[in-house]
């Protein structure tokens, strides 16, 4: 099945899982970019990854704008976070991001990433540390905030390989 893999990476984490989804699939992959300028016809299958943002999914405007163009291709949308996989939060979040229409329509992953303040853009790392002082200075705060506040206030991987399985599954069941 010719396959496409289209990413728009901030850090590097989603453009990794990018680069082994076609690997393992012999897909082509290209950053969003220049995604936009290709015509997507001579593909079955379109698979697009992004980072997670408060919630969101960066740049997934441009996938949505285009689900009625490819109604007769697998569709698929990773997203890319720094939560842990077992956060029982990313399923709502992800959710959030599609119509009930849209979510019938494309297969939604997760892949856990991490933080790389070091290559992280001057206004997110801005933002991230109004997020930790923000965090830090609430009162009472629970064990998950404390724990998350210990994550992310400093760079960490835990991307991994293997979570991208289920994503390969996907692609076979066509």
């Amino acid at each position: 099945m010719k396959t496409i893999i289209i990413y728009n990476s901030q850090t590097g984490f989603t453009k990794r899982y990018a680069q082994w989804i076609a690997e393992e699939t012999g897909a082509d992959c290209l950053a969003l970019a220049e995604a936009k300028k290709k015509n997507m016809d001579a593909y079955e299958a379109i698979i697009y990854g992004g980072w997670a943002c408060a919630g969101g999914i960066s740049k997934l405007s441009w996938f949505k704008g285009n689900i009625t163009k490819w109604e007769n291709k697998k569709l698929i949308v990773f997203c890319v976070g720094g939560s842990p996989i077992e956060n029982p939060e990313i399923e709502a979040a992800l959710k959030r991001n599609f119509s009930e229409i849209e979510w019938k329509k494309v297969n939604v992953f997760y892949c856990p990433g991490g933080f790389h303040y070091e290559t992280m853009p001057r206004s997110s790392k801005l933002m991230m540390n109004m997020f930790i002082k923000m965090l830090k200075a609430k009162k009472n705060k629970t064990d998950e905030e404390r724990e998350m506040i210990k994550m992310i206030s400093t760079s960490y991987d835990i991307s991994d390989k293997k979570y991208i399985e289920p994503i390969l599954k996907c692609l076979e069941e066509i």
